[in-house]
Order: C-alpha cells, then sequence, then structure tokens
C-alpha cells in the first residue's frame, strides 16, 4: 500500500507530519482518528478526531493539491457511508 506525508493542524499532533495510508482511489481516510490510551489511574481512554481537507487547488482545472488534516474538537466519530437514500443524521422517522 501507499502512503502520504500528511501534516496535522491543530489538537496533540499541530505540526507534525506523518505517513498515511491511502486507499484505493489514492486519497487518505476523511477522518482520522488518534487513540489515546487511559492514564494508569483508570478511566476511559480518549479518541482524538481529525477530519481531512484539501491543501489547496491548482488553477486550471481545480483539483486538490493535497490533504492536511484539521483537529475537530467535537471529537464524533464516523458513523460509517452516508448513501443519498439515507435520512439526515439527527432526524427520526414520523410515527
Amino acid at each position: 500500500m501507499r502512503a502520504e506525508e500528511t501534516p496535522f493542524v491543530g489538537g496533540p499532533l499541530d505540526g507534525r507530519v506523518l505517513p498515511v495510508l491511502t486507499g484505493v482511489t489514492g486519497h487518505p481516510p476523511k477522518v482520522y482518528e488518534v487513540p489515546v490510551p487511559a492514564p494508569e489511574g483508570g478511566g476511559e481512554p480518549v479518541v482524538h478526531v481529525y477530519r481531512r481537507e484539501s491543501r489547496g487547488h491548482t488553477r486550471r482545472l481545480g483539483l486538490p493539491r493535497g490533504w492536511m488534516y484539521v483537529y475537530d474538537p467535537d471529537g464524533r466519530r464516523a458513523s460509517g457511508p452516508r448513501w443519498p437514500w439515507s435520512k439526515p443524521a439527527g432526524r427520526s422517522a414520523r410515527p
């Protein structure tokens, strides 16, 4: 598999450039989760969430020049793929 050097902005990984595995399309994942184990005193482990954003676009075709991960302080994990026919998140079906 191919890895791409990707910079991280904000959060505990601010300023670091890490190799991130790319998928079949050549893009890194949309969400990158960094698990941090709980301290020895117990408690729940913390998961830091980063979202993928483009670093810029080319002038002529508007293609992304590269990717970077930006820290998401809300820390919502990805719930899985969103299909076009599925309901928006947060809404419930009518009774």
